[in-house]
């Protein structure tokens, strides 16, 4: 089992600031080794990719700006464990934010590319917020996601790094009786017992099983775009989780994500649109 730090790691390959396509621009290259354990199926997991981007990115940004606070991605290809080569333009450096875009590629094929924005997020509460945490059983009364879910058909080795602890009131799918809400919710912590990052938080957003369990859609929902924003650095502790879906149709289902920390604050939301792939 390696730590989340250690999988999620990036080395730098050049600082050729003449490599980039505008005269104003910036790139940077780094490589990385993509883990096998983060993944659902044979698939590697969407949102442990673009944390090792973020990594990359961070790595290239302002150190006055060091937490990831938006990320847009376009998933063009499913990237496989092994190396990857990331390459981060720096757009813009200004006083709070730095612009950067970034490309994941795979024997030279380009597979993930993503745009983000670098801030300094702080421990602080909102000054306003109209989401409330997600009401929850205690951890232990939840179900604990294991690697071989029953009746999936493949196993979730992510189960191994990431521990999920479901509502067991959103649970019906696994029964044969979902309640067609289109919700998944519950608990998640790092198993490697770090705390929670702005980084680690993009795993976090991508929440396994998708929304398309509750509504008998069963099998592989990949993600086509995901736009995660990490509002604040978490508390230390797990953090709740609640994933819904509003709309499916055209093989297409688009999902919002909401994470709680342990303080009761909203530190990251995301919405995504992925494909339906029911098995035959």
């Amino acid at each position: 089992m390696k730590e989340f730090s250690r999988a999620t790691a990036v080395r730098p390959r050049n600082e050729d600031e003449g490599d980039a396509a505008d005269a104003g621009e910036r790139r940077v290259e780094f490589d990385a080794d993509l883990d096998a354990q983060w993944s659902v199926g044979d698939k590697l997991h969407g949102g442990y990719v673009l944390a090792v981007m973020a990594r990359a990115a961070a790595r290239a940004a302002s150190p006055e700006h060091p937490h990831p606070a938006a990320v847009s991605a376009t998933f063009l290809r499913a990237p496989d464990p092994g190396p990857v080569v990331i390459a981060v333009d720096t757009l813009r450096e200004g006083r709070t934010v730095s612009q950067l875009r970034v490309r994941m590629s795979q024997d030279d094929r380009p597979m993930v590319e993503a745009l983000i924005c670098q801030e300094r997020l702080e421990d602080a509460d909102p000054w306003w917020s109209a989401a409330p945490p997600v009401e929850l059983p205690d951890r232990q009364d939840c179900f604990l996601a294991p690697k071989e879910p029953p009746g999936a058909g493949f196993p979730v080795p992510l189960m191994e790094v990431v521990e999920e602890h479901v509502d067991p009131g959103v649970l019906g799918f696994a029964l044969g009786e979902p309640s067609r809400r289109g919700l998944i919710q519950g608990w998640q912590r790092l198993a490697d017992g770090t705390d929670w990052d702005p980084f680690s938080l993009l795993v976090a957003l991508d929440m396994v099983p998708p929304a398309s369990y509750d509504l008998a859609l069963p099998g592989w929902a990949p993600t086509i775009q995901l736009t995660a924003y990490i509002r604040r650095l978490p508390a230390p502790g797990p953090v709740r989780v609640r994933m819904r879906a509003t709309d499916v149709g055209g093989d297409r289902i688009d999902e919002t994500v909401h994470v709680w920390d342990s303080k009761d604050r909203l530190v990251a939301q995301a919405t995504q649109l992925a494909a339906v792939r029911i098995p035959s």
